[in-house]
């Protein structure tokens, strides 16, 4: 149970009070794996510092209401501090000392249990060192958060590099398909044209085979021997014999 993996939370605390025009910033940070400390800060002459323990966090547990584990708590505690409604409140027991004590009020969401830290006043040296401490933090967290932005900029890029490769690649194959399915269309279509002509080719082989089969032959012979016979008319034929019974008469003669 500590704050080893605590992560650090930087926010602003909006001051709950009338006519303040600086702005507050806070961060929010384990000092060690044992405690954790808050510096509140207008960077100009107003800057304040909490730091709690793990048994402090306890009994703030205790007192708060929340259940769970310990590190649900802890959850939540870093979860309201990262809320938009972060409030600095002017102590009442110290108003006639100025702003010797403040809190920080933070709430996850409306209708959750409040979390609520009482912050020091920080003088000369002390209040410098907590502005320089909390400026490095800040740099610190961007310069994480850039390098992480870097790296991940550079997986997205490898990853659109490799997306574009695999997109050339998948062009080229589509290209070689439709190649491919154009020359086995082709193909088709002439073995469809080469088979018609074979057909054809075999329909008149056929008819021609039909046609001068030698029965075919045979008949039309026959048909042309009957047509090329020449039959004398019968009354030509009796005239003839006449014809010839008269010249024999006169030959008798």
């Amino acid at each position: 149970m500590g704050f080893e993996d605590f992560e650090a939370v930087f926010g602003e605390a909006k001051p709950d009070w009338a006519n303040e025009s600086r702005r507050f910033l806070f961060h929010f940070g384990s000092i060690d794996p044992s405690r954790l400390r808050i510096h509140v800060t207008d960077f100009h002459s107003r800057t304040w510092e909490a730091v709690r323990s793990v048994e402090q966090l306890e009994d703030m547990r205790d007192t708060v209401g929340v259940g769970g584990s310990w590190s649900e708590f802890v959850d939540y505690v870093a979860a309201s501090m990262k809320s938009k409604d972060v409030k600095l409140v002017l102590e009442e027991n110290s108003k006639s000392d100025g702003d010797a004590y403040a809190k920080l009020v933070a709430q996850k969401s409306k209708g959750m249990p409040l979390i609520s830290f009482s912050l020091a006043k920080l003088e000369n040296s002390a209040a410098s060192e907590a502005m320089a401490n909390l400026s490095l933090e800040l740099f610190k967290s961007y310069k994480n958060m850039q390098n992480l932005f870097i790296k991940e900029q550079e997986c997205s890029d490898r990853l659109a590099k490799a997306l574009s490769t695999e997109q050339g690649k998948n062009e080229s194959m589509q290209g070689q398909l439709e190649l491919f399915s154009r020359k086995q269309k082709l193909q088709k279509i002439n073995t469809s044209d080469k088979m018609d002509i074979s057909a054809s080719i075999v329909s008149s082989n056929s008819f021609n085979g039909l046609q001068n089969s030698p029965d075919k032959l045979a008949a039309q012979g026959a048909g042309l021997t009957k047509v090329t016979k020449h039959v004398v008319p019968a009354y030509r034929r009796v005239k003839a014999r006449g014809a010839l019974l008269q010249d024999n008469e006169d030959k008798d003669d």
